[in-house]
């Protein structure tokens, strides 16, 4: 139990620490500094510093998955209650997760970069598969006419700019909640693809 408590509390302060200054400005002894213990000792909880950013970074993916596998167990593709209203959940979900802890999924959206080896091409992985539900619930909302004939890559990658750009401007005690903002972001990619083409 102390092992975990610790372990956790390392991470804490790296994430917020990356967050603030990013993985490359951060040193390892800032984050022991941060947890109160000596550089050195940092070593006896975790392996290195990209051992650190990888358990933040696969959590972080691992939430996002399990919230998307949540409406999928709801209603698969958004077969039964509509490809619109999976596309509101996947939404909420979404801005569920990083409102939820700010800190870790700014970490996950902007220093996955620096990950190395097998750890960086799993997440670029699991990455374009999580973007890829969303391309295709837009796809298939597009083909049975549901939604306009809007482009699937380009849609998703609009949406979900506008979901991890929360992670620049959202404060847990700012004047917008996390549901405010859920459904706000639900409502506008919803007419981002049931929007009336403008005239020519």
């Amino acid at each position: 139990m102390v092992e975990t408590t610790r372990r956790q509390a390392i991470e804490n302060a790296a994430s917020a620490l990356f967050h603030a200054h990013g993985y490359s400005g951060t040193s390892v002894r800032d984050i022991a500094r941060a947890v109160d213990i000596q550089g050195a000792s940092l070593y006896a909880h975790v392996t290195s510093k990209q051992d650190v950013l990888w358990s933040i970074v696969e959590h972080t993916a691992s939430r996002f998955e399990a919230a998307v596998d949540a409406i999928e167990v709801a209603d698969p593709g958004g077969a039964t209650f509509g490809r619109g209203v999976y596309l509101i959940a996947f939404v909420r979900a979404h801005v569920g997760v990083v409102t939820d802890d700010i800190e870790r999924a700014s970490v996950f959206v902007h220093e996955w970069r620096a990950l190395q080896g097998h750890r960086r091409d799993e997440i670029v992985r699991r990455r374009d598969a999580y973007e890829e539900r969303l391309r295709s619930v837009i796809a298939d909302g597009v083909r049975t006419g549901t939604f306009h004939a809007v482009d699937p890559v380009a849609t998703a990658a609009y949406i979900l700019t506008a979901l991890n750009g929360l992670v620049g401007w959202f404060k847990p005690d700012g004047r917008l909640s996390s549901r405010v903002i859920a459904d706000a972001y639900a409502d506008l990619s919803l007419r981002a693809v049931q929007a009336s083409r403008p005239p020519s």
